[in-house]
């Protein structure tokens, strides 16, 4: 096989194994048409189904389709032995059908068990374009080629994209719905209210502050006129006698620290007399 060959059909099975879930080894569906080419061409089917996939493959056939080789006598017995080789599928069909309707039928509408189809039937092949997920492969001049895929293929394909960047029921429901964000009004702005200072009455006097009650009003006593906010307090006979007072005590606690003093004061021993 050339190499830009191989690189396609490995971008192609690189696909089905991403967005479909196909993986090794491949599960191959043989038609018996398949199987008498094969020994015709002389063709190793194992080997060239795993050079075409690009990894371990699984061939499978029906029941009804070893019926069909059954029916052509002694002269296939050659491709009978080879399809005994591969895994049997059930396709519980009580009586055999032909092996195109039975492909069809194990295939499904939705491929779910991700099989390959390996056929010579035309007429199978354009019916397997309409579903979506199912390699065909196919041999040409006793060349094996893999088809590219459908457009249904392709659409099922973006779809599952789609569906993957988009969260799940459940993730929706744990995400709390936040409030909608009211709009800003756009326009021009007005001053900042602490920046502006605020408009004075001239008609109301000014308040007096609580701190600064005196004390002969919070005591309940009637201001005299010396004793108006705004006025000096005149001198009395009551601070003269607070002040002589205070001088009384610290010249009592002078002498008292005097006294202490004294009394810890010793006398200094009297000097040793010398021997006459």
């Amino acid at each position: 096989m050339r190499q830009k060959r191989a690189k396609t059909y490995r971008k192609l099975m690189h696909l089905y194994s991403m967005s479909f879930g196909f993986r090794q080894p491949y599960q191959i569906l043989v038609d018996s048409e398949m199987c008498q080419i094969a020994i015709d061409a002389k063709l190793d089917l194992i080997k060239q189904f795993s050079t075409v996939l690009q990894g371990n493959v699984k061939p499978m056939i029906t029941q009804c389709c070893m019926h069909e080789l059954y029916l052509q006598g002694k002269v296939r017995q050659p491709a009978v032995d080879l399809a005994k080789t591969f895994e049997r599928r059930k396709c519980n069909h009580r009586e055999a059908i032909p092996g195109d309707e039975c492909l069809s039928s194990v295939v499904g509408d939705t491929n779910k068990h991700r099989y390959v189809i390996a056929t010579q039937s035309q007429s199978l092949r354009n019916g397997l374009r309409i579903i979506p997920a199912v390699p065909v492969v196919h041999i040409n001049r006793a060349v094996m080629v893999l088809e590219p895929p459908s457009e249904a293929t392709l659409k099922a394909k973006e779809l599952a994209e789609e569906q993957s960047l988009r969260p799940s029921a459940p993730e929706l429901a744990t995400v709390p719905r936040d409030k909608p964000v009211p709009k800003k009004r756009k326009g021009p702005k007005g001053p900042n209210p602490l920046s502006v200072k605020k408009k004075k009455n001239p008609n109301t006097a000014p308040s007096a502050r609580p701190s600064q009650k005196t004390k002969a009003e919070s005591s309940g006593a009637p201001l005299s006129s010396a004793e108006l906010p705004g006025q000096k307090r005149k001198r009395d006979s009551q601070d003269d006698k607070r002040e002589e007072n205070n001088v009384e005590m610290t010249d009592a606690a002078q002498s008292n620290a005097s006294t202490r003093t004294r009394k810890r004061r010793r006398k200094a021993p009297a000097a040793p007399s010398s021997p006459s």
